[in-house]
């Protein structure tokens, strides 16, 4: 699944081009984004990367509830993979209630029957993955799709997807090796993400593919938040932690220097310190060079540490217990 990434991405964009919403009778003026696990870290992308170009806000929300702002001037996006998830469902039965426009993303499930129901617009995006972690760049792609057919984005974003799908084909065994490596360097210490505060969606991805594919526990930070706070925390030898800086040579220049000054404070209580730079010229190359190694690192750690990478029986267990209640 992993290695189907830029296949995927070609296969959202194909799906892209059929998107289209029926018109709402207001105008926009904010966003919402509903989506958990490997929806909400969509959303989560598509915050960031249209940021220098939309002119609305978008909140992204990972819960069960809907703030009050939303009303008929809102475009209200519901992502689930699976069309079931519990907290996605119960924020599309609150937003019925406020007039925003609703469109439903899922490759099928109860999100999407709702939507018919209810006659909404809905993307339905291609199913049979058994992971939907692994299936982010319908996420993603689908999410951009239903903006850009809002008129709240351009389609200029959709080209450079194209180029990033074409590069990571192109670049597999290299980053896969690369990947190899990192793993390695990180072994059985618990890993340490920070980047830069635009990239926070690539560290909060790895973060949850470590959790999830190599069932290890992990942090992530952002600069320059964090040398506001956790920088003293490093106050102590913490050679049991693997710390990552993940970077971009066009990083803002004050946030690159303050890395730069952070990793030698780092350096100073944690022997195991990795830098790994971005690929591609826009952000978006950059940012899925950064995702597929990061989603590499992962399987290759659940590799080394012995454990079953598509396992996730304490998640099934949870919805289990939660379905008794």
């Amino acid at each position: 699944m992993i290695q189907r990434f830029p296949e995927q991405l070609e296969e959202a964009l194909a799906l892209a081009k059929h998107t289209s919403l029926a018109k709402h009778n207001a105008p926009y003026r904010s966003i919402f984004i509903s989506g958990l696990g490997g929806s909400g870290i969509g959303g989560t992308f598509v915050q960031e990367l249209v940021r220098s170009e939309c002119k609305l806000p978008i909140f992204v929300s990972k819960g069960y509830e809907t703030p009050r702002w939303i009303n008929k001037h809102t475009l209200a996006i519901c992502s689930s993979y699976s069309g079931n998830t519990e907290e996605t469902l119960s924020t599309f039965e609150h937003l019925l209630t406020t007039g925003a426009k609703i469109v439903c993303i899922a490759s099928g499930g109860k999100l999407i029957e709702l939507a018919k129901l209810h006659k909404l617009d809905y993307v339905q995006v291609t199913g049979g993955w058994s992971s939907p972690r692994a299936c982010m760049g319908f996420s993603i792609v689908a999410q951009l799709s239903v903006l850009h057919s809002a008129k709240l984005i351009s389609g200029k974003i959709f080209p450079q997807i194209a180029k990033s799908a074409a590069s990571l084909l192109k670049e597999q065994d290299q980053i896969r090796k690369a990947a190899h490596k990192v793993a390695t360097q990180i072994g059985s210490r618990l890993p340490v993400i920070y980047a830069a505060d635009h990239n926070e969606a690539v560290a909060i991805r790895w973060r949850q593919q470590i959790n999830e594919n190599a069932k290890l526990l992990c942090w992530h930070h952002v600069l320059p938040e964090m040398n506001h706070n956790e920088l003293v925390g490093w106050h102590d030898q913490h050679d049991d932690l693997a710390v990552i800086f993940l970077r971009n040579k066009d990083d803002y220049n004050r946030t690159a220097i303050r890395t730069d000054i952070t990793k030698d404070v780092v350096g100073k209580y944690s022997k195991n310190s990795i830098e790994i730079w971005s690929k591609g010229k826009s952000r978006v190359e950059k940012a899925f060079y950064l995702v597929h190694f990061g989603d590499w690192v992962s399987f290759e750690l659940a590799q080394i540490r012995g454990v079953d990478p598509i396992e996730i029986k304490v998640i099934d267990h949870l919805k289990a217990a939660l379905a008794k209640v």
